[in-house]
């Protein structure tokens, strides 16, 4: 496995800390050119530093999702930079204080929904207006458990990923014939900076409220992403349904 993605560029946004770093640092481990996005120069460059460090190669590109020219701009410049986009781990999210809606204005309300939920349209659009032109490509969108099933006390954050979530569900289908393959995944409660700054009150009553007896470590998350991006992953059989 050590040079499982050898030859792959990989981008993943949010890779400025949390789940983003780790699976950015994991693909570099298995030999991908990995561009790490981030709308925090620091994280950004700590990633890329981190992944240069074990001698993996990286590029970090400043990057506001929320805009849909910077994010189209992000996909050409990944494609100067390395030739051809073959994965892409959309991971970019933010989570803002006060978690009550009442208190919650409607700036930090439109800042959630345009990274969340806009911001994963706009680089979904352009990976796969780049991927359909190069014969195909993986995408895996990371979202959370909470855009299922949220605590009300996490308010528009909950919409704006359960916004996501009904996104990711309808686009899978249209593109697997044109050898694009995109899988979701909605990880419980990780044990981040964000989840323990945002909802330290909380926990032991979120970790109650859901089949698990722990908040789950980034690296068990990104391993499951890298899994998602393999080719032995898309060999396996479909099932299908033939109940209707």
């Amino acid at each position: 496995m050590e040079h499982y993605f050898k030859g792959k560029t990989v981008l993943v946004t949010g890779a400025g800390w949390g789940i983003g770093a780790a699976v950015a640092l994991l693909y570099a481990v298995y030999g991908a050119n990995v561009v790490v996005s981030d709308t925090s120069r620091k994280g950004g460059k700590d990633t890329m530093e981190k992944i240069k460090d074990q001698k993996g190669d990286a590029t970090y590109i400043k990057t506001d999702v929320s805009n849909a020219a910077a994010c189209e701009q992000l996909i050409k410049r990944t494609i100067e930079i390395y030739g051809s986009i073959d994965i892409a781990c959309n991971n970019s999210a933010i989570f803002s204080e006060p978690l009550q809606p009442a208190s919650k204005g409607i700036e930090a309300f439109d800042n959630e929904v345009a990274h969340t939920l806009n911001g994963l349209h706009n680089c979904m659009q352009y990976e796969i207006e780049a991927m359909r032109k190069q014969g195909g490509g993986i995408i895996v969108n990371t979202s959370s458990i909470i855009g299922a099933i949220g605590p009300a006390s996490l308010g528009q954050y909950v919409d704006a990923k359960y916004g996501a979530e009904a996104l990711m569900q309808n686009t899978p289908g249209e593109y697997a014939v044109r050898g694009i393959h995109i899988n979701t995944i909605a990880p419980a409660f990780i044990d981040t900076a964000l989840l323990t700054a945002a909802i330290e009150t909380e926990k032991e009553r979120l970790v109650k409220s859901f089949p698990i007896d722990s908040f789950d470590l980034v690296q068990e998350v990104a391993g499951l992403v890298l899994w998602l991006s393999s080719d032995e992953m898309h060999l396996l059989p479909t099932v299908s349904d033939d109940s209707n």
